[in-house]
């Protein structure tokens, strides 16, 4: 017979990581009866949940589809999120009352405050009777039976039949991000695929610096593109000037697909084809044949660009018209003009890495994990959700989708 003292150590759950997925699968295991422990390394669980969408939290999208998420095995993502999708949070979000809001591309935010959804998680934990143990670093796994078979866990003091891994990636390391996930995958026999820092600003080292730094705080509507392997890869949205380079949604989103040694390319006129904007050159060329390039440029019916970034690019691409009337530069060098507004090439140094990036790509190989449940084919008992494994979403709310659904996903099971 048990004692006392081993009863209270023992958990039909433990879930490593406090975070979104982490209390998703606690919550998902804890309605089922399921004796719940979720140990969370650093002092307060839900951190990246607080700060996430400027303190709003853009917990979801309206639209969520397979094509918003990027993985070695891009089906793999497919199961979870069909079973928990987008609605069935926003139904758990109108359960408790939260005001919403829906901005661009259909992302949503709260209208009040993160803290909002990190209290609806908090709540829906105590209701199902899950304990939360912060300051609870797990230093110590083992499996109670070799093998591969099920025979429960043991980490540090506690026990328990079902462990989930759901301890995050590298991202952000001053929230409490570590490698700790991807040690656990290893101790058990699974690959870790090469990781990277996603959603991340882009940084420059060139001449570009001083131009970036000049425009710091500016934010433009563009196209964002670079190359890869598989084609073009292109954003539009937002494009915004840093002391260090360029951040905004656009370039954030593009760093998913940016490799070193890559140029990226701006189009600052995205609205408008190559010949539309040609076309319009020249009538501008027609129309004010004694005014200045610079001076009408920022008179485009539909893309409004700053003054200042405007000298930034007749530095670059019209310095010796600076000071010519437009009837006097040439419909060739207007053509070359046009094609630099749409095409300015710029080439990243680098990123700002791990310190600031939203999430990390690549992980835990998604070929040993069931796409059904997130346990693994190589230890039975054992879970992988959230951003450890190779699954990252765009921007926009899909990083908690995946969060939410596979964390649900491995709490109907575990």
């Amino acid at each position: 017979m048990e004692s006392s003292e081993q009863i209270g150590r023992h958990y039909d759950v433990i879930i490593i990581g406090g975070g979104a997925s982490g209390l998703m699968c606690a919550i998902t295991a804890g309605q089922r009866g399921r004796r719940v422990l979720v140990l969370e390394g650093s002092n307060k669980v839900g951190k990246k949940i607080l700060m996430s969408g400027g303190g709003r939290c853009n917990f979801t999208n309206l639209d969520v589809l397979p094509k918003n998420f990027i993985s070695n095995n891009p089906r793999f993502c497919i199961s979870a999120l069909k079973r928990y999708t987008q609605w069935d949070f926003i139904a758990l979000v109108n359960k408790h009352g939260i005001e919403y809001g829906e901005r661009d591309l259909g992302k949503l935010f709260c209208l009040d405050s993160a803290k909002d959804i990190l209290n609806m998680l908090l709540a829906e934990c105590d209701a199902a009777g899950v304990t939360i143990e912060v300051n609870r670093k797990a230093t110590s796994i083992r499996a109670l039976q070799a093998g591969g078979l099920s025979g429960g866990f043991a980490v540090d003091e506690f026990t328990c039949e079902s462990l989930v891994i759901a301890s995050g990636g590298l991202s952000i390391p001053t929230m409490g991000a570590s490698g700790f996930g991807y040690e656990v995958a290893r101790q058990f026999g699974h690959a870790v695929l090469p990781t990277r820092a996603g959603l991340v600003p882009f940084t420059f080292s060139d001449k570009f610096k001083d131009v970036s730094e000049r425009l710091s705080g500016l934010a433009a509507d563009a196209d964002l593109s670079c190359q890869t392997a598989a084609g073009t890869a292109n954003f539009s949205e937002a494009v915004l000037f840093t002391h260090r380079g360029l951040s905004g949604p656009a370039a954030l989103q593009l760093s998913n697909y940016w490799q070193v040694g890559e140029a990226v390319v701006l189009n600052l006129f995205p609205t408008e084809s190559a010949d539309e904007l040609l076309d319009w050159l020249l009538a501008l060329k027609r129309t004010h044949p004694k005014s200045l390039l610079r001076t009408l440029l920022a008179e485009h019916p539909t893309v409004r660009l700053a003054k200042s970034l405007v000298l930034e690019l007749q530095a670059e691409l019209w310095e010796k018209h600076a000071d010519t009337a437009l009837a006097q530069i040439p419909d060739t060098a207007l053509a070359l003009i046009g094609r630099g507004l749409q095409a300015w090439q710029q080439k990243p140094s680098g990123t700002e890495g791990y310190r600031t990036a939203e999430v990390t790509l690549g992980g835990m190989d998604t070929t040993e994990l069931s796409s059904k449940t997130m346990e693994s084919n190589k230890q039975a008992g054992l879970y992988f959700v959230g951003e450890v494994v190779d699954v990252s979403g765009h921007l926009g709310g899909y990083n908690f989708q995946w969060a939410w659904a596979s964390g649900h996903a491995a709490g109907e099971v575990a």
